[in-house]
């Protein structure tokens, strides 16, 4: 990220020196977030699982049965890219979709045995991600920094535009 250019420091600022990537609280959550998924692919792919994937199985494994709609809110996609990625999982076998006996237009999404068989292994690994980023950081500034980021994500959900 800091490099030299033509023996200039590059700090992240922009041209005006306004906001140093440093010093942006948006741009460092997004570095981080980027880092913790590439090592999450890295991770989950000799599994047979992609990074869309696995948003979707978080959150089946905590509440099968979820209708399609459920399931986009909770992951936070758009249904037609839900739809798109409960084809690529239903072809690997990680869930099935049935449809609703009190209503026809609701489709349920339904883990297959092998889906929650990989349910531990899988979390292993995300929660040994989350050991690798926490190392060498106190539990009380681990937690003040969850308290910090939760506060930070609360107050931009309720912004006005």
């Amino acid at each position: 990220m800091n490099g030299a250019v033509d023996g200039r420091v590059d700090d992240g600022a922009d041209a005006a020196g306004d906001l140093p990537h440093h010093e942006s609280d948006g741009y460092l959550v997004r570095d981080a977030h980027r880092a913790f998924q590439r090592l999450l692919e890295r991770r989950i792919a000799p599994h047979g699982v992609s990074r869309g994937q696995w948003y979707f199985l978080r959150v089946l494994w905590t509440k099968d049965g979820l209708s399609q709609r459920e399931l986009s809110e909770r992951v936070g996609m758009m249904e037609p890219t839900t739809v798109i990625a409960l084809r690529s999982m239903e072809k690997a076998g990680l869930i099935r979709r049935v449809r609703s006996t009190d209503d026809r237009r609701v489709t349920h999404v339904r883990l297959t045995p092998k889906a929650k068989r990989m349910r531990d292994g899988l979390l292993k690994l995300a929660r040994g991600i989350n050991a690798q980023a926490d190392a060498g950081i106190s539990q009380d500034d681990i937690a003040a920094f969850r308290r910090v980021i939760m506060r930070m994500t609360k107050n931009l959900d309720k912004a006005r535009p």
